[in-house]
C-alpha cells in the first residue's frame, strides 16, 4: 500500500517512514525540508503542503493512506507562519484526501490539546474538550487543527480518519518538546510543583502511528507509553539538574542563566500534569510499547 507522510523529514517522520518500510508499504513524503539520505523505497517531494505541487503528489501517486505530521508545536517554537502551517495545512490535507480518494487519514496530534490547569482531571479521555487556552492562547491553532481533522469523521464519511493525541516523545534523537525542555544541564521547575510527565519512546511512537494505519482506525485516540513519571525523576534520570524557581519570577529567569526559553503559557505545563488514558487505542490497534520509562530516559541521556 502507498502511504503518504506529510512532515516526513522530521525526526519522528523519518522513523515512521522506516517503520512502514519494514511492513512492506511504499512511502511517499512531502516536506519543505530535504531528506538527503532517505532510504530506498522512500520518495520525498520537497514542497509546502499548502502549495500546488503538494496536491500534484496526491493526484499522481494516489496514496491509499496519509499520515499528517506537518504541524508545529508551540511549547518551544515561535513562528509567525505557524497558524497557516497548522490549520491551513491540515485543511489542505483533508481536502486532498477527499478529492483523490484516500481511504485512510491519520492526523498526528499532541496530548497538550487538553491543556494544563489546576482543576483538570488526572486522566484525560478522548471525550474531554480542550482546556487552558485562556492562559496559553498560542495553542489555539494546534487545537483548531485537531478539531478540524476530527470533523472529517462526519464531513467525509468515506474517509476513515484517526486523530492521534500522542504524549511527549523522547529518545536518542533528542528531538521534540520534552527533549527541548531537557536540552541543557539545568532544567527550570516551578518551586513547590512536581507534576507527572507522560512520555513514549520515539521508536514506540513510530510503531504506534504505523499500527494505526494498518488497523485502519477511525475515531479519536490518546496514545501513550509507560506509566507517567514525576518531573523531578525525569530530570534526575536524564542526567540534568533541576532549578526550582518561584512562580512569580519564572518569566524573568527563562531564557537567562542557561535556562531554556518558554512561552509564558507553557509554565502551566511544568506545574500541572497532562496524563492521558490510552487503553482504547491499545485495544483497537493491538499496540503495546516495547520500551519502559527507564529505558526511554536512558536512551535519551546516553545519546550523543
Amino acid at each position: 500500500m502507498t502511504v503518504l507522510i506529510t512532515g516526513i523529514s522530521s525526526k519522528l517522520g523519518r522513523l515512521v517512514a522506516k517503520e512502514l518500510l519494514t511492513r512492506d508499504h511504499e512511502v511517499v513524503g512531502i516536506d519543505r525540508r530535504p531528506w538527503g539520505d532517505a532510504p530506498d523505497g522512500v520518495e520525498v517531494v520537497q514542497t509546502d503542503i499548502r502549495k500546488r505541487p503538494a496536491e500534484d503528489v496526491f493526484r499522481s501517486r494516489r496514496p491509499k493512506a496519509v499520515v499528517h505530521m506537518a504541524t508545529v508545536t508551540h511549547l518551544m517554537q515561535r513562528s509567525a507562519d505557524r497558524f497557516r502551517v497548522n490549520l491551513q495545512g491540515t485543511r489542505a490535507v483533508v481536502q486532498h484526501c477527499d478529492t483523490y480518494g484516500v481511504k485512510q487519514l491519520v492526523f498526528v496530534g499532541r496530548h497538550t490539546y487538553y491543556g494544563a490547569a489546576a482543576d483538570s482531571p488526572l486522566y484525560h479521555t478522548e471525550e474531554e474538550p480542550p482546556m487552558g487556552l485562556a492562559s496559553f492562547p498560542e495553542l489555539a491553532d494546534l487545537v483548531a487543527a485537531d478539531l478540524y481533522a476530527g470533523s472529517a469523521l462526519w464531513r467525509f464519511p468515506k474517509l476513515s480518519t484517526a486523530v492521534l493525541r500522542i504524549c511527549y516523545v523522547l529518545g536518542p534523537s533528542k528531538h521534540g518538546t520534552l527533549a527541548a525542555y531537557l536540552r541543557g544541564p539545568r532544567v527550570p521547575t516551578v518551586l513547590g510543583f512536581d507534576p507527572l510527565f507522560q512520555f513514549i519512546h520515539e521508536a514506540d511512537a513510530a510503531r504506534a502511528i504505523a499500527s494505526s494505519v494498518e488497523a485502519k482506525l477511525r475515531g479519536v485516540f490518546n496514545v501513550s507509553g509507560p506509566p507517567p513519571t514525576p518531573l523531578s525523576v525525569v530530570i534526575e534520570q536524564t542526567g540534568r539538574r533541576a532549578v526550582p524557581v518561584p512562580a512569580l519570577i519564572m518569566n524573568l529567569t527563562l531564557g537567562r542563566f542557561g535556562l531554556p526559553r518558554l512561552p509564558k503559557g507553557a509554565i502551566d505545563h511544568i506545574k500541572y500534569p497532562i496524563v492521558i488514558e490510552s487503553e482504547p487505542f491499545r485495544e483497537a490497534s493491538g499496540f503495546s510499547p516495547l520500551h519502559d520509562e527507564d529505558e526511554t530516559m536512558r536512551d535519551f541521556r546516553d545519546a550523543r
